[in-house]
């Protein structure tokens, strides 16, 4: 031993590298102080210094369960701003967050700081389903825009310095989960290894390559197997097929789940020993892991194998900083003037504009000079539910509604008539109120329908469900669509602004109004958003991560887990709204798409070019959408395929040439075995402003650029 090692432990020696210090950390503790540490509530170690800590916290779109911070949108909504350095910057600004409410003394309670620096966020599970009650959790239905947000999240959560991580982010739920939610705990889903392969899995793996911290196992089992035990998943792709170092945690309680409802150990002790041979390193709930000391006597499973799962933990908590003096981790002297620093609440207005969708627009929006009277009406025009959304929300002492926005957005001498209407669920129980006259009485009727967070979440937070989280049926309840019915009969324009997570089934209401926005749920700036967006002070520039079918006939029955039929890369059908879709208040022509090549050979790229142009008379955003389709296939293959994306600022008149690389990658089909296939063949590119298809461009959509080319 050196004179410095005689001075302080080795794990205490912040020069040294962090896989010396964890195997010294390692050699000091008893396997009972091991164990202890292997579960979210981690015990102190007094003989060695080593205070408690409460791993897991949630972060998805704002710092939860912890005291006053910024609430940006539901991740739904981050997804449909199709823009990554956009989602950057606001993992990053929680991070500041978190990292304040962790040092700053204000924080702190006897035993330590009341938020952590572990977070189980984000949710890159595919939103295969639109019942699925917390698809809102997610980044929609493509695997290639969920795992780019996800790993945009991933980056500005965890930060950049080569050395320590701002705060640990979580890839979860680790694999195929996506309801129905009342069966999660012992439901096999069931899925060929082209589904797993093309659709299920590559988030995961994007964030896997964005260096994710931590993975968390599902629920459910997955082809017989539970997540949390799963050989397939733990072992054979994440670990030896991605060369992922990091740790794996269970989801809460997933690991009793075993035995108790998926049947495949005999008790506790069988469970913790299965979870650990497979590589799971944390028993979240703690109800299994404590009897590791039995199966390591048993002979169940070894106390090296225990050694290597809490040398992933340690090892997160070193790279954390959590070990050395504050002088020496660099985020450390973020202090709680960052909390809702007006920063971060402009960027939290910015998230809400960029994600609110423009479906359909007359004419009407935005608002001109000649809309002096605006009755804002509905069941959500007040609400602040709706801002918020579901799982773990956040606190903010700055929350606008869309009657708030509204309000404060309209010229002067505007004159704003406010009366809720209708209910949310249920018919009104007087046959008439004052909204008639008002409406007659008003230029404009802005209606705020939609879901809420009361209607579709995770089992046990929905108290309006009767589908233990999920909806029953993708239409607005029947008291809303009479109340829209009743306003369209006063013949005065109407501007339908929906909320919710998830798409809402409504055609009827379409052809009535005569704009839609659909919102989501938008955080606290939500409803400055949308009345900045109505009186036109900002052009509208979101897009649709997920499919909006026009009737829940077009949806295969929720326990099938086959891609057969789902999203807009298998559906048949036309759908309400496209994936990809979303209007603007300019006008946008695309030329013809340029590739470089008209033949490549196999294992080549090429590049494809497309001129965007805005000739309309504003200045806007235009979310420009690369997809590919194999037209030659011998396998089953989507209709089409986004492979890139981008977002452009085009003043009025102005051009920009966008450039997009297709990889090899990209022509990849997979056969049902899972096995990348490249097959030699035609393939068609297109680029333009929506998943292309006749429906976009009834609805609006600008005619893409397409060209083809063909793999020799």
């Amino acid at each position: 031993m050196t004179a410095k090692d005689d001075q302080q432990p080795a794990y205490r020696d912040a020069s040294l590298p962090v896989e010396e210090r964890v195997a010294d950390l390692l050699g000091r503790m008893t396997l009972d102080e091991k164990v202890s540490q292997m579960v979210a509530e981690s015990a102190a170690i007094p003989r060695l210094g080593i205070p408690a800590y409460e791993w897991g916290g949630e972060c998805l779109h704002g710092l939860c369960q912890g005291g006053r911070a910024t609430v940006f949108p539901q991740a739904i909504g981050l997804a449909a701003t199709f823009d990554v350095d956009l989602v950057r910057r606001v993992a990053g600004a929680i991070a500041d967050e978190a990292r304040a409410k962790f040092h700053d003394p204000v924080w702190h309670g006897p035993d330590g700081p009341f938020v952590g620096l572990t977070f189980w966020t984000p949710v890159v599970n595919i939103f295969r389903d639109p019942r699925w009650g917390r698809g809102q959790e997610t980044y929609g239905e493509d695997p290639h825009l969920t795992g780019a947000i996800g790993a945009a999240f991933v980056r500005g959560l965890q930060g950049d310095d080569a050395r320590r991580v701002k705060a640990s982010a979580c890839a979860k739920h680790f694999a195929v989960h996506s309801g129905p939610e009342h069966l999660r705990m012992g439901f096999d889903a069931v899925v060929s290894g082209k589904d797993l392969r093309e659709t299920y899995l590559p988030a995961f793996r994007a964030l896997a390559e964005a260096g994710v911290e931590c993975f968390m196992g599902a629920y459910n089992r997955v082809n017989g197997e539970p997540c949390c035990g799963s050989h397939m998943l733990l072992v054979d792709i994440l670990r030896d097929e991605w060369g992922f170092e990091g740790y794996v945690v269970s989801d809460a309680s997933a690991i009793p789940a075993f035995h108790e409802s998926h049947h495949v150990t005999g008790d506790a002790v069988e469970s913790a020993a299965l979870a650990l041979r497979m590589g799971c390193d944390m028993d979240i709930g703690g109800r299994c892991f404590p009897e590791l000391p039995a199966a390591v006597e048993k002979g169940l499973v070894t106390e090296a194998e225990v050694d290597r799962s809490l040398a992933r933990l340690l090892t997160s908590r070193f790279r954390l900083g959590l070990f050395d003096d504050p002088d020496d981790v660099p985020f450390a002297a973020i202090r709680s003037d960052v909390i809702q620093c007006e920063e971060h609440v402009a960027l939290a207005r910015e998230a809400a504009v960029k994600s609110v969708v423009l479906l359909k627009n007359s004419g009407i929006l935005p608002f001109g000079p000649g809309v002096r009277t605006v009755l804002v009406t509905g069941p959500n025009f007040a609400d602040l539910d709706v801002l918020l959304g579901n799982f773990y929300r956040g606190v903010s002492a700055r929350l606008v509604s869309v009657l708030e926005g509204v309000a404060e957005c309209a010229s002067e001498g505007t004159r704003i008539s406010n009366a809720k209407g209708c209910h949310l669920l249920h018919p009104n129980e007087y046959p008439s109120d004052w909204v008639g006259g008002l409406a007659e009485w008003a230029d404009v009727v802005v209606a705020v329908m939609g879901i809420s967070p009361l209607m579709e979440g995770e089992g046990g937070e929905c108290i309006a469900s009767v589908t233990g989280g999920d909806r029953d049926g993708l239409a607005l309840p029947p008291n809303q669509v009479e109340f829209v019915r009743f306003l369209a009969g006063k013949g005065k324009p109407i501007v339908l602004v929906l909320t919710g997570g998830s798409p809402v089934a409504a055609p009827e209401l379409h052809e009535l109004a005569d704009a839609v926005l659909f919102i989501w749920y938008p955080g606290e700036q939500g409803g400055r958003a949308v009345g900045q967006i109505l009186f036109g002070h900002e052009s509208p520039s979101g897009r649709l991560p997920v499919t909006f079918p026009a009737s829940q006939d077009q949806v295969p029955p929720f326990e099938d887990y086959s891609m057969a039929g789902r999203t807009y890369r298998y559906m048949a059908e036309e759908p309400l709204y496209p994936f990809g879709f979303g209007l603007s208040y300019a006008e946008f022509e695309y030329g013809e798409l340029a590739l470089s090549a008209g033949r490549v050979e196999r294992g080549e790229g090429l590049s494809a070019e497309v001129t965007v142009t805005n000739t309309g008379r504003r200045e806007a955003e235009e979310v420009v959408q690369l997809y590919v389709t194999d037209d030659e296939a011998s396998v089953a293959a989507p209709r089409c395929a986004l492979k890139a994306f981008r977002r452009v600022r085009l003043a009025s008149g102005g051009s920009e040439t966008v450039r997009f690389d297709i990889t090899p990658e990209m022509m990849e089909l997979v056969d049902e075995e899972g096995r990348p296939v490249l097959e030699p063949g035609t393939f068609t590119v297109t680029a333009g402003g929506s998943s292309p298809g006749p429906r976009a461009e009834a609805l609006g959509a600008a005619r893409p650029g397409t060209a083809r080319f063909e793999l020799l």
